[in-house]
């Protein structure tokens, strides 16, 4: 049975029936939150307190790959670092009930971090270094390394092979790809003893809540072997002449708990570019769910593979013609 076909019997009864089996009940109906890769949604019980619900999509990890993101979060909440744990039942995190694997987060709210500010960019740098420090305190056995291979190469020869990229573009996106390919694995060759551990791995703005408090962290289903820097490049948002200040601003802040090895922001670049033909990738291996085609309907057209394209090819001509990292300098 295909994955979408699996996750599209978790029905509202299902759903509800699950949390009975943990003792919670909801008071309201279930409003799903904004989520693709797995199936999330928030409630409130009796009791008035709000959760979150996650069900994992079948076959992406594996339940020793779950429960090691799960250790990593729950050690990292240990140590008042505002990151947004499983919650024990029965002290333990990953619940089944029939077919599917779930756990239960409580919803805490917040909004988007206003990454213009200085002092916002610092603070997030004190709590990013935080987290690496208990990253770099063990690794994982289970879960992946972010890789050349595994998200450029792999994710070329996806599309590739299976017959997303139209036929009148295949020479071209070789032509592109490949070489892109080649000067991210010169780069990660020429800086291979730079540190990796265990990071969030997907630390973008959306995965970060901010309150009247600071800032909370979530969502570490991504959360991979990597370098330091894939946790602080994608806060980089601002306009170009901007981009060196809020840099400064991020590492200051990092620096007070952890040094930063100022050698990895020359994999910035090649960073970006695995990220954009893994998230192409991504993509293109979901298609089959239909929440795929109906949330992104302008994937798999002539027009997106020619845009990414013209964006691959930008990237490549960043990489050969980068030495010192303009902005990352």
């Amino acid at each position: 049975m295909t994955q979408h076909h699996e996750f599209y019997q978790l029905d509202p009864d299902t759903i509800l029936d699950a949390l009975d089996a943990t003792g919670i009940e909801a008071e309201a109906a279930l409003l799903a939150l904004n989520s693709y890769e797995n199936r999330v949604y928030q409630l409130r019980d009796f009791a008035q307190k709000r959760w979150v619900v996650k069900f994992y999509r079948p076959h992406r990890w594996s339940d020793e790959q779950i429960l090691e993101e799960h250790q990593f979060s729950l050690q990292l909440a240990e140590a008042e670092i505002p990151v947004v744990a499983p919650t024990l039942f029965n002290d333990q995190s990953l619940l089944h009930f029939k077919n599917f694997r779930f756990s239960l987060f409580e919803s805490r709210g917040g909004r988007s971090p206003n990454l213009d500010d200085e002092e916002t960019l610092t603070w997030l740098g004190r709590f990013i270094g935080r987290i690496h420090l208990i990253g770099e305190s063990q690794n994982y056995n289970q879960r992946p390394v972010i890789n050349v291979d595994a998200y450029a190469q792999q994710s070329h020869d996806f599309v590739m092979q299976q017959g997303f990229v139209p036929d009148s573009l295949k020479e071209s996106m070789n032509s592109v790809c490949l070489p892109l390919i080649e000067a991210c694995v010169e780069r990660f060759s020429r800086f291979s003893d730079i540190e990796t551990f265990r990071i969030h791995g997907d630390c973008h703005p959306s995965n970060i809540l901010w309150t009247d408090d600071g800032p909370h962290f979530v969502d570490l289903d991504d959360s991979r072997i990597g370098p330091a820097v894939q946790d602080l490049w994608m806060l980089i948002t601002g306009a170009e002449q901007d981009k060196v200040a809020q840099r400064n601003a991020l590492l200051d802040g990092y620096e007070e708990f952890r040094e930063f090895d100022y050698r990895e922001l020359h994999l910035v670049e090649a960073l970006r570019a695995m990220r954009m033909m893994h998230y192409m990738a991504w993509l293109a291996r979901r298609w089959e769910d239909p929440s795929f085609k109906h949330n992104f309907p302008w994937f798999n057209t002539q027009r997106y593979w020619e845009e990414q394209l013209l964006s691959l090819k930008e990237q490549l001509g960043t990489l050969q013609n980068e030495e010192t990292p303009s902005i990352w300098q």
